[in-house]
This record gives C-alpha cells, sequence and structure tokens, in this order.
C-alpha cells in the first residue's frame, strides 16, 4: 500500500505542476490537466481509506489535497446571489453565427436577437459573430447597435464588409474611444479590444476567440466514437494547446501594456484547468471565482461539464455578479455574465 500511495503521490504533483508548463515547451503537457479532478477525487477517497486504516501515509493524499484546494475553487463556487448588483455589466457570448438552430432544427430563430437587445449588459462582446448587410432580419450590427443605441467596434476575420462577413464585435452603452486588433488568425478566432468612457474613468474591453478545439462532439456521443476517434481527437487537443499558448504570449504583451484597467472575456477555448488559465490568473481575476455560483459549465454540447467561456479582469475592479445563461440556448456556448465595481488600492 506504501509503494501505491508513494505512486500516486508522485504523479499528483506532476499532473498538477503540468498547468505551469506551456505545451509548446512539452509535446502534450497541454492533456495533463484534464486530469485534475480526477486525481482529487483519488487522493479524497486515498486519504478516507488510510485514516481508517490508522496508516501514517494518510499524510501524502492530504498534501495532494491541500495543494488541490486552490483547483476545487475554479471548479466550483457558493457565493451568494446578488438580486441587484451595481455596477458595469458585461456579457459575453459566442454567437456560433447566429445559425446553431438552424444547423440543429433547419430553422433561424430571430428570439436570439431579441434576447441579445433586452438583456441590459452596458458592454455586449461576441465572438463569431456574423454581420449580414443584405438580410435586415440578420443585420446583426443594425439590430444589436444602431437599434439598440450602442456604440461598436466591430473587427472582420473573413468575408466582405459591404455584404456577408464574421468576426469579432464588441457593443457598448458607453462612448468607445478607442479601438484596435490584437491578433487574428484569418479564419474564426482573434482578438480586438475597445478603449470605454465610463464613470470619468477609461476601461479597455478586450474580446477573445482563442484556437478552436476543433473536436467533432458527434463522434464522442457513445463508447464506440470515442474508440473510432480518441486518437485524432488527442492530437486536436494538443495542436489546440500549443496554438493557444503562442496566441496567448501575444495578448499577455498587449494586456501588459494597456494603460489602462482592463475587462478581458470571450471563448478561450480552455478549461480552468489549464496554462492559459492560470497564466491570465497570474495578473488577472476571474469573475466566477470572485462571484459566481455552481459550477458554471458553459458549453452547449454532449461534453457538457466545460466552462470554456470565461471573464477576467484587471485586480481594481471587482465582479460583484457572475451568471452562465444556461436558459439561453441559441448557440453551442452559454452567454456569461458579469458586473464589475471599482475597487480602492486598500482592497
Amino acid at each position: 500500500m506504501k509503494f501505491i500511495t508513494g505512486i500516486i503521490f508522485i504523479c499528483s504533483l506532476l499532473i498538477f505542476g503540468s498547468v505551469y508548463v506551456a505545451p509548446e515547451d512539452f509535446s502534450y503537457a497541454g492533456l495533463l490537466p484534464f486530469f485534475i479532478p480526477v486525481v482529487w477525487f483519488c487522493n479524497f477517497f486515498l486519504f478516507g481509506i488510510l485514516v481508517l486504516a490508522w496508516r501514517k501515509t494518510a499524510i501524502l493524499p492530504l498534501i495532494i489535497l491541500v495543494l488541490g484546494y486552490r483547483f476545487v475553487l475554479i471548479t466550483v463556487q457558493f457565493h451568494p446571489k446578488n438580486p441587484n448588483p451595481e455596477g458595469l455589466s458585461v456579457l459575453t457570448y459566442n454567437a456560433h453565427l447566429f445559425n446553431y438552430k438552424s444547423r440543429v432544427e433547419g430553422k433561424f430563430d430571430p428570439n436570439v436577437f431579441t434576447w441579445l437587445q433586452d438583456y441590459p449588459a452596458d458592454v455586449k462582446v461576441f465572438q463569431e459573430f456574423y454581420q449580414d448587410n443584405t438580410t435586415p432580419s440578420r443585420n446583426a450590427i443594425k439590430l444589436l447597435g444602431k437599434d439598440s443605441g450602442m456604440e461598436y467596434s466591430y473587427g472582420i476575420i473573413e468575408g466582405d464588409a459591404r455584404k456577408r462577413s464574421y468576426g469579432l464585435a464588441i457593443f457598448s452603452k458607453y462612448p468607445i474611444v478607442h479601438e484596435g486588433k490584437v491578433f487574428d488568425n484569418n479564419r474564426t478566432n482573434g482578438a480586438i479590444f475597445a478603449d470605454i468612457l465610463y464613470q470619468g474613468d477609461t476601461i479597455r474591453i478586450y474580446n477573445c476567440h482563442l484556437e478552436s478545439m476543433k473536436i467533432d462532439a458527434k463522434a464522442l456521443e457513445n463508447l464506440d466514437g470515442v474508440r473510432e476517434n480518441y486518437r485524432q481527437t488527442l492530437g486536436k487537443l494538443n495542436r489546440g494547446g500549443v496554438i493557444r499558448s503562442q496566441q496567448l504570449s501575444v495578448l499577455e504583451e498587449h494586456v501588459r501594456n494597456s494603460p489602462h484597467p482592463i475587462i478581458l472575456m470571450g471563448d478561450l477555448n480552455e478549461v480552468p484547468y489549464s496554462n492559459t488559465y492560470f497564466r491570465l490568473s497570474q495578473n488577472l481575476v476571474n469573475a466566477f471565482e470572485s462571484a459566481g455560483r455552481g459550477f458554471g459549465f458553459t458549453y452547449n454540447k454532449v461534453l457538457f461539464f466545460l466552462r470554456i467561456d470565461h471573464i477576467f479582469s484587471s485586480p481594481s475592479l471587482k465582479a460583484v455578479d457572475f451568471k452562465t445563461h444556461r436558459e439561453v440556448d441559441y448557440s453551442d456556448h452559454y452567454p456569461v455574465s458579469a458586473t464589475f465595481q471599482f475597487v480602492s488600492p486598500e482592497e
């Protein structure tokens, strides 16, 4: 039993430490963090067994449980509900080109625009944003911006700006005084920013869509599909992790040079147990950890247990509310919202 406990202890340390290893520095290192929940629960049960057996080696799984407490906090939160949060409210949404239900049910659902128009966020950012200037019912900039009295910044990744295009968009109730592009990969991913004036201060809003996982969720719906596609899936996860890490390096440099406090949000395509998440957490605060409740899963497909849409902020901006809108199923992602207040340096 001592040998098994020792092996589990060493493996647990390696897996916990993998979040600090960039995927491009060590092949497949980005896959190890996926085992963190399994490792933590294994040590939890092992600790119980060893305690009941009065074994001194119970100290080893106890050490792992203490070291892994950080992973518990990024997995589930129990903050009380804030019925009337005051401050700057933001929303991030991977809109899936506003045609998710068209693919699933064969028809376009205009209610997606109705919900987004009605939701009272001061700032709304969209990934996989589709703009159609030829069809009034799908003219997203007019519906969400001009008709809603909001300013906007739209970064086209592909398409014709005069007709149809898609990319990243930021809509703001407050004036946009500066905007720009951080990067794009000429497919569907990229990052843009917009500086907004809010209560006499300037806040930089980042809208990010890091490299997609490109996993065929339908192929993993049953055991046979997992057996047939696991190698291909692992390869995609590894390649995606490497590209996201490289994109993050560009984004980190841009954030470090920001002259204003920031709110960074979007579809990062990374679970909380990842090098990307921990790198961002070194200087930024995650809104789910500050004000979330439950697990906050954001993916609306068979891999429903994924939280890959995130909201981070500078320490001077404190999240006082956080919600995952699981009632809104117009995309393969759920919208995520948060409300922020400025805090003093002492706080």
